[in-house]
């Protein structure tokens, strides 16, 4: 671990990139554990040494796998929640039409994060804490929204919005409902008082 408890990360060379790149997409389609480093090189171009050159391990290309689609989801959903305004509901409601637009483009199997962590239970593991991490700041954030609709207990109804979200998360991944983000959306309206959710062909704002 770096400091302040943030995973170590690698400095990105044009290979590393290549490397990532391929680990990424089998990863998130095969599983972490059915992708080995071989296939990884073989798929990226370069040889094992140079993948190892650069990250180290194959854990540490998991954990740059994960990091990376982190920091893509939180600009993603920093661009929403900014264009929602000031408001505490809307800026809710936002959260999960940015996961209902992210899991359309990038999450076809579901939550990385959720999939990972069916594979990864070793708090020993680099990329545990990544994991981990990853949801906890997800709950701090539905803690700062809900205290900022003036609820009696805003960390009660944080832990119902993240329960609400990470249900649809794992739903979608399973397709098991045609629209699980608006089915979410309308509870978390029901829930704040503002009307049903927007049907699945409705635009996201």
């Amino acid at each position: 671990m770096g400091e302040e408890g943030k995973p170590h990360r690698v400095r990105m060379t044009p290979g590393a990139r290549r490397v990532l790149e391929a680990a990424e997409r089998l990863f998130y389609e095969r599983g972490i554990h059915a992708v080995g480093v071989d296939l990884i090189a073989a798929e990226a171009g370069v040889t094992k040494k140079t993948l190892y050159d650069r990250f180290g391990s194959k854990e540490q290309i998991v954990v740059e796998y994960l990091a990376g689609r982190d920091e893509r989801w939180r600009e993603l959903l920093a661009g929403r929640l900014d264009a929602a305004g000031e408001g505490a509901a809307a800026r809710i409601a936002a959260v999960f039409e940015a996961s209902r637009a992210w899991a359309a483009e990038y999450g076809s199997k579901g939550c990385s994060m959720i999939n990972a962590r069916a594979e990864i239970s070793d708090p020993a593991h680099p990329a545990y804490s990544v994991i981990t991490g990853q949801k906890r700041w997800m709950l701090d954030l539905f803690t700062g929204l809900a205290r900022e609709t003036g609820t009696a207990d805003g960390d009660r109804l944080a832990r119902v919005l993240m329960l609400l979200h990470e249900g649809a998360l794992v739903a979608y991944g399973m397709g098991v409902l045609p629209d699980p983000f608006a089915v979410a959306l309308d509870h978390v309206r029901e829930t704040l008082g503002k009307g049903a959710a927007p049907g699945p062909d409705a635009p996201l704002r």
